[in-house]
């Protein structure tokens, strides 16, 4: 008898009393592997997962976004960003929102983290709403759902975790990230507006801009764009590796922020203390991921599964079906990464058999994964919110939020249909 389907019950037994998931994957992982070859080879393995892997020279990728995303959150680019967006759509009916789900956007194409995104743009965007009569549902919901473009806009930490464990180019996934995200931007702005007509909210509006105002408005959002540009442009042309321009981006961020005025020492602390912190968690949750794996690869979980998905139709449309399925019930109950580390490795060798592109499989499962940042019971968007501002409830967050989930699964929909979208800048 295979001795995976008790792992994975003990694996959720845990997760259920709250034992962390980087203890979790790799005790099972551990022991399971050890029930195969013995205890051993186990341990030497787990000892290679954590040692080697904690000295690979592409792993300095993940602190260093981390830290571009720090510094660019105390550089004040979102509040500029916000102003820019709200001056080009401040004559159109809900602007205010429309223009946080672009800021959100922006802003998080140089930060890289959806919670850090809804957390900043709430202090800034929602005291701005409220002062012009928004509906709390309407504008808690446009901050929830703009913030889960962080973990796909580029740089994106969840595309760094999927290349690390899948192997595939860190550089491609950022790419291919970019036409999904600038499709969920426009996907949220017709959310607003569905909002808007369903509801029959009425909003203020202001006079239109003289056009020269306008692009006036953009100066403060310079600083965002060159950082862009400069990252993404020389990953794309082949300029410097993704670990490379993770460095680059780092500096650049520091730059802005003593360019904003805003550097200080106690805030330099600060973002390095973070930095520190998160990716000591992560590069945890990443080496328990990876010790799972070995156990995944030796219980043959994979070729199991694989069989079982074989009763639904042996074509690649149902097995993205399926794992869309079983990711969509996940999300209820999981954060993003965790779902992540959890599936990735149990998945991606089963696509990969079928001829699925690794590329454009890891945008599909960061886009139906960000859709658990905004659905209950666990939407960490909804409780960064909330935690920013408690005397919002939780049920009139996630109530708002209906229309956007509709938009990014129809999103799902049409990136399955047409995968050349996803791959047009790869």
């Amino acid at each position: 008898m295979e001795s995976w389907p008790v792992g994975m019950a003990i694996l959720g037994v845990l997760l259920l009393v709250g034992v962390p998931i980087s203890m979790a994957l790799a005790g099972v992982g551990l022991v399971g592997v050890a029930s195969i070859i013995g205890w051993t080879p186990a341990l030497s393995l787990l000892g290679s997962a954590f040692f080697d892997n904690g000295r690979d020279y592409s792993l300095s990728v993940l602190p260093l976004f981390l830290m571009m995303g720090n510094f660019v959150v105390q550089s004040g680019i979102a509040e500029e960003l916000y102003k820019s967006a709200y001056a080009w759509l401040r004559h159109r009916k809900g602007g205010l929102a429309t223009a946080t789900v672009i800021a959100c956007g922006a802003f998080s194409s140089v930060c890289g983290s959806s919670m850090a995104t809804a957390a900043t743009m709430t202090r800034i965007a929602l005291p701005s709403m409220r002062r012009y009569g928004y509906p709390d549902r309407l504008s808690t919901a446009s901050i929830a759902a703009g913030g889960t473009l962080g973990i796909l806009i580029p740089p994106s930490v969840i595309l760094v975790f999927y290349g690390i464990m899948t192997q595939q180019d860190i550089g491609k996934l950022f790419l291919a990230g970019l036409i999904p995200g600038l499709i969920g931007i426009i996907g949220y702005t017709i959310a607003v507006r569905i909002t808007l007509v369903t509801q029959k909210i009425d909003l203020p509006v202001e006079p239109k801009l003289p056009f020269l105002d306008r692009i006036r408005a953009l100066k403060g959002t310079a600083g965002a764009l060159i950082l862009f540009v400069f990252v993404m442009g020389g990953i794309y042309l082949g300029v410097f590796t993704p670990t490379e321009s993770a460095g680059m981006g780092a500096g650049g961020a520091f730059l802005l922020v003593l360019l904003s005025g805003r550097f200080s020492r106690e805030k330099m602390i600060a973002v390095l203390y973070d930095t520190m912190k998160t990716t000591s968690m992560m590069f945890f949750i990443l080496f328990g991921a990876l010790t799972f794996t070995n156990y995944v690869n030796m219980s043959g979980m994979t070729r199991d599964i694989q069989a079982a998905l074989s009763v639904f139709g042996d074509t690649p449309m149902m097995t993205i079906l399926v794992m869309l399925c079983i990711y969509l019930v996940l999300g209820c109950v999981l954060e993003s990464l965790s779902m992540i580390m959890l599936t990735v490795p149990v998945f991606y060798p089963i696509v990969a058999a079928q001829g699925i592109d690794l590329i454009w499989f890891g945008i599909f499962v960061v886009m139906v994964t960000e859709i658990s940042y905004i659905t209950p019971p666990v939407g960490m968007n909804a409780f960064v919110l909330r935690s920013v501002v408690p005397d919002v409830r939780l049920g009139t967050i996630f109530g708002g939020l209906a229309p956007f989930v509709a938009m990014d699964v129809l999103r799902v929909a049409l990136l399955t249909a047409f995968p050349g979208l996803v791959l047009l800048l790869t």
